[in-house]
């Protein structure tokens, strides 16, 4: 639980990282930087797609409607805490020498979005009023 203490602090005064081990070369933190900007561009993407769900299906049934905007919407927060968590950890490796750590999140969020998306395959062949 400290580990996680420690890693969050680290998001709001990430000039601590630097108390830890070497600098890493430059061009690996700016890879880990747009890694992160990827992520949360996703985010955003999953975020715009829960409000589109929302506001432009009006005639899809109450609860498809609600859940399938919830659901995405969800995913863009989570998306967005991953971001900043990855890219600490990755960091505070790369400072420390470390393998470059591991995580399902990417498989989470891929099932995630396919089970949001067959979702919506199903509202399209069966029709807005379910």
């Amino acid at each position: 639980m400290s580990n996680f203490v420690q890693s969050l602090r680290l998001w709001f005064a990430p000039q601590r990282i630097r108390d830890e081990g070497d600098t890493p070369d430059y061009r690996f933190s700016l890879a880990n930087e747009r890694t992160f900007l990827a992520w949360l561009r996703t985010a955003l993407a999953l975020i715009g797609g829960g409000f589109a769900v929302d506001q432009f299906l009006p005639d899809l049934r109450w609860g498809w409607r609600i859940g399938l905007a919830l659901a995405l919407l969800a995913a863009g927060v989570l998306s967005s805490l991953r971001a900043v968590n990855h890219w600490v950890r990755c960091e505070r490796a790369m400072r420390r020498g470390e393998d470059l750590p591991v995580s399902r999140f990417p498989t989470v969020l891929s099932l995630a979005v396919a089970i949001v998306a067959l979702a919506m395959v199903v509202v399209v062949l069966f029709g807005w009023e379910g």
